[in-house]
C-alpha cells in the first residue's frame, strides 16, 4: 500500500476510534480493538512488527501486579491499611485526599505509576465507602498525583528513563530540575480538585461524629481474613518493591519482577489461579493492546515523526524551543502514548544541539510527556487502570468527567512547570 494512503487510513482509523471512545456509545476496549484490527487487516502495522508496538513490558507489568494485588486482597491487607489510614485522617475527607495524594506521588516517584495505583486504589475505594463519601474526586486526585510524582525522578516514568539514557542525565539532575516542579504542581492540582469538588469534601458535624464513631468501633486486625496469606502477601510485596529499586543493577526488567512476584505468591499461597485470574482487569489489558497497535500505525506511517519535525521546523532559539516542545509533547501525550512520542522527539532535540543549548529542552520534553497524560482518561496507563478498577467496583468515571478536570490540571501544571523552567534557564 502506498505510504500516503496508509498514513491517511491510519489517521482516519485513529480519529474514528478516538471519537467512539469519547462518545462512550461503544466500550472503549471494543473501540480500541476494532481500530487495531482494521490497521492490522490492512497491513498498515505488519504482523512481524506487532511485538515492537505492543509494549510487552507495560502489559506484563500490569498483569503481574494485578495478580499480586488480587491475591493480596483476599487476605484483607488493603482493608487493614485503609482502616488505619481512615483513623489517622480522623474522618476528614480533605485529610484523606491530601494523605493519599502525597503518598501516591512519593511512591510514583520511585515506582511505576501503574504499580502505585494498583496498590492504592482498592484502599481508597474502601475508605470512601467506609466514610460514605463520593469516591470520584479522590480517585482523580490519585491519578493526577501519580502522573505528577512520576515526573520528579529519572525512574518515575518511562519517558524520563528514555530521556535520561539519551541525554546522559543523572538521577540527581532529574530530582534537582523536575522535583521542585512536581512538588508545586502536586499541591496546585490538589487545590484545583478541592475547588471543583469542594461540596463533596464538606460533611456535617453529625456525619463526622458518625464516621468517628464507626471508626472507633473498627479494629483493623479484624479486617484480616487470612493471617497466613496476609504475611505472605506483605513479604512478596516488599520483595517486589525492593527488586524494583535495584532491577537495573541486576539487569532484570520491571515486568519480570512483577511476573516473578505474582508466580511466587500464587505458588506460596496455594490460591486457585482461576479465581485470581478472573479478577485481572482484562478489559484494561486489551484496551492497552488496541491502543498500542493504533499508535503503532501512526509510527509505522511516519505520522508522529512527521508532525514532530513540522513543529520543530518553526523553532529559532532555545526559548522558542522550550515553549513549543513543552506544549507539543503535553498535548500529544494527552492523545497518544508518550513512549513513541518521546522516542520520536529525542533524535530531533539531539539534532538541534548544533545550533542551540538543548539542555533545558530535555526537561521540557519530560515535563510535557509526563504531565500531558493528565489531560484525558486515556492519556496515561494509570488513568485507564484506575478508571477500570473503579468501574468494576460500581464507580463510573466517564471520559468527559475526566476531561473536564484533567484538561484544567494539565494546562495549569504544565504552564507552572514551563514558567519555572523559563525563569531558570532563559531568564525573566
Amino acid at each position: 500500500m502506498e505510504q500516503t494512503i496508509a498514513a491517511g487510513i491510519a489517521v482516519a482509523v485513529f480519529l474514528v476510534t478516538y471519537a467512539m471512545i469519547i462518545s462512550e456509545r461503544v466500550h472503549r476496549t471494543v473501540a480500541a480493538l476494532f481500530g487495531a484490527a482494521v490497521v492490522l487487516f490492512l497491513g498498515i502495522v505488519p504482523w512481524e512488527a506487532l511485538p515492537e508496538h505492543l509494549d510487552l513490558d507495560t502489559l506484563f507489568l500490569l498483569i503481574g501486579m494485578m495478580i499480586i494485588v488480587n491475591t493480596s486482597k483476599e487476605s484483607g491487607l488493603f482493608e487493614f491499611i485503609a482502616i488505619k489510614t481512615a483513623k489517622f485522617a480522623r474522618g476528614s475527607p480533605m485529610k484523606v485526599l491530601l494523605l493519599f495524594s502525597v503518598v501516591t506521588a512519593v511512591i510514583s516517584s520511585v515506582l511505576d505509576n501503574v504499580t502505585t495505583v494498583l496498590l492504592l486504589t482498592p484502599m481508597l475505594l474502601y475508605i470512601t465507602r467506609l466514610m460514605d463519601i463520593n469516591p470520584v474526586p479522590f480517585l482523580l486526585a490519585e491519578v493526577f498525583a501519580s502522573n505528577i510524582g512520576g515526573t520528579a525522578t529519572l525512574i518515575g516514568d518511562p519517558p524520563n528513563i528514555m530521556i535520561g539514557s539519551a541525554a546522559r542525565l543523572s538521577f540527581n539532575e532529574f530530582l534537582f530540575n523536575m522535583g521542585p516542579i512536581a512538588l508545586v504542581d502536586l499541591f496546585t492540582s490538589l487545590g484545583i480538585i478541592y475547588l471543583v469538588y469542594r461540596n463533596a469534601m464538606k460533611i456535617s458535624d453529625a456525619k463526622r461524629d458518625k464516621i468517628l464513631s464507626t471508626l472507633s468501633e473498627l479494629d483493623e486486625r479484624d479486617a484480616i481474613r487470612d493471617y497466613s496469606l496476609f504475611k505472605k502477601s506483605v513479604a512478596v510485596i516488599l520483595g517486589v518493591v525492593m527488586l524494583f529499586f535495584i532491577h537495573d543493577r541486576l539487569g532484570i526488567e520491571p515486568a519480570v519482577v512483577a511476573l516473578t512476584g505474582a508466580s511466587v505468591l500464587l505458588l506460596w499461597s496455594g490460591m486457585d489461579p482461576e479465581e485470581i485470574l478472573e479478577k485481572v482487569e482484562w478489559t484494561a489489558i486489551f484496551f492497552f493492546m488496541g491502543l498500542f497497535i493504533l499508535v503503532g500505525a501512526l509510527v509505522e506511517t511516519g505520522i508522529i515523526d512527521g508532525v514532530a519535525r513540522w513543529i520543530l521546523g518553526y523553532i529559532g532559539n532555545t526559548g522558542e524551543a522550550l515553549i513549543i516542545i513543552t506544549w507539543f509533547s503535553a498535548v500529544s501525550s494527552a492523545i497518544v502514548d508518550n513512549i513513541p512520542l518521546t522516542a520520536a522527539m529525542i533524535p530531533l532535540i539531539k539534532a538541534m544541539g548544533s545550533s542551540m543549548n538543548v539542555y533545558p529542552l530535555w526537561w521540557a520534553l519530560s515535563l510535557g510527556a509526563c504531565l500531558g497524560g493528565n489531560g484525558t482518561a486515556i492519556g496515561a496507563s494509570a488513568n485507564v487502570v484506575v478508571i477500570g478498577i473503579a468501574s468494576r467496583e460500581g464507580v463510573r468515571i466517564t471520559f468527559m468527567d475526566f476531561l473536564k478536570v484533567g484538561l484544567v490540571i494539565m494546562f495549569v501544571t504544565v504552564a507552572i512547570g514551563l514558567g519555572l523552567l523559563w525563569i531558570r534557564y532563559i531568564g525573566v
